[in-house]
C-alpha cells in the first residue's frame, strides 16, 4: 500500500471549467468530514465538490450533483489503480458554461486526479504500531535509555505517558524490554506509516 508524502493542490481547465484537485493525506475517517467542510468554506462559490477516499478497507466516493458515476467513481478508480490508501482526493469544479457530457466528465475527473498524483511523491506504507505506555517516575531513566532513538510524545502528570510509533519488526524487541520493567501499562494499535 502507498500514500502521498504531502498534500497537494493542482488546477486544470477543460472547456472553460476549472477543476481544482486536492490530494490530502488522512489517518482516520474523522479527518474526512473536517477537510470537506474546510474545502467547501474556502471554495464556497464552486459548482461541485466531488471526492473519493480510501482508508484501510473503507472507501467511498461522491458525485456531488454531477451525473451518477461521472465524478466520484473515476476519482476512486485513479486512487485504486495507484494502490493508494490513507488518502482523500477532492476535485472542485467551477462550471465554465460548456457541458462536457458523461464521457467528458469521466475523462475530466480522471485526468484531474491523475495530474495531481503526477505532481506529488508517493511513498510506501509500512505496517507498524502506535504504542502508549504509562509508568511511574522511578522508571524514567530506564525507559528513556531504551527508547533513546525513537521520537516520543511525552505527557507528565501523576504518572508519565509516552506515545510513539514503531515499525512491526521492532515491536518484539521493545515489548520484551518493556515487559522487564515493572508497573508499565502498555497499549498497542496497528498503524500504517511512511
Amino acid at each position: 500500500m502507498k500514500t502521498v508524502k504531502e498534500n497537494i493542490e493542482n488546477e486544470i481547465i477543460i472547456n472553460k471549467s476549472r477543476f481544482i484537485t486536492l490530494l490530502i493525506k488522512i489517518n482516520n475517517l474523522d479527518e474526512i468530514e473536517k477537510n470537506l467542510k474546510e474545502i467547501k468554506k474556502k471554495y464556497k462559490d464552486a459548482t461541485h465538490y466531488c471526492y473519493a477516499y480510501i482508508i484501510g478497507n473503507k472507501e467511498k466516493c461522491s458525485d456531488n450533483g454531477e451525473p451518477s458515476g461521472t465524478a466520484g467513481m473515476p476519482i476512486l478508480n485513479v486512487l485504486k489503480q495507484n494502490d493508494l490508501t490513507n488518502i482523500l482526493c477532492v476535485v472542485i469544479r467551477y462550471f465554465g458554461g460548456i457541458k462536457l457530457g458523461a464521457g467528458g466528465l469521466i475523462r475530466a475527473y480522471s485526468t484531474s486526479a491523475s495530474e495531481a498524483l503526477n505532481k506529488t511523491n508517493i511513498v510506501n506504507l509500512i505496517k507498524g504500531y502506535k504504542i502508549v505506555i504509562e509508568f511511574n517516575y522511578d522508571n524514567i531513566k530506564q525507559i528513556n535509555y531504551l527508547l533513546k532513538d525513537i521520537q516520543i510524545k511525552k505527557e507528565y502528570g501523576n504518572t508519565i505517558t509516552y506515545t510513539f510509533n514503531i515499525k512491526e519488526d521492532s515491536l518484539n524487541k521493545i515489548e520484551n524490554e518493556l515487559s522487564k520493567i515493572s508497573k508499565i501499562k502498555l497499549k498497542k494499535e496497528i498503524t500504517l506509516a511512511s
